[in-house]
């Protein structure tokens, strides 16, 4: 008989192995670096910045204002906050 262990880290590690690879998804042309990006938003309050991800051509930036944290989607070109929402919404 197989422990349950052993049965519960094949389960996990079979699926993870039957994920898609992850895209070596990059910016688009011209942006801006992400320190520029990151700088512009620490300015205008967004600190600490504690998670940021690239989807689907926009950073993605989770962040504390106020000592509430956001949910910013920020254009790559510009740097301009597209979307600010509170975490979870």
């Amino acid at each position: 008989m197989i422990p349950a262990k052993n049965l519960l880290l094949a389960f996990i590690f079979g699926a993870v192995l039957q994920q898609p690879a992850l895209a070596d998804e990059k910016p688009p042309p011209g942006a801006m670096a992400l320190s520029t990006v990151l700088t512009k938003l620490e300015q205008q309050g967004y600190t600490p910045i504690v998670d940021v991800s690239l989807d689907n051509g926009h950073w993605e930036v989770a962040a504390y204002k106020s000592n509430e944290k956001r949910d910013l989607e920020v254009d790559p070109n510009s740097g301009k906050i597209l979307s600010d929402k509170p975490e979870g919404d």
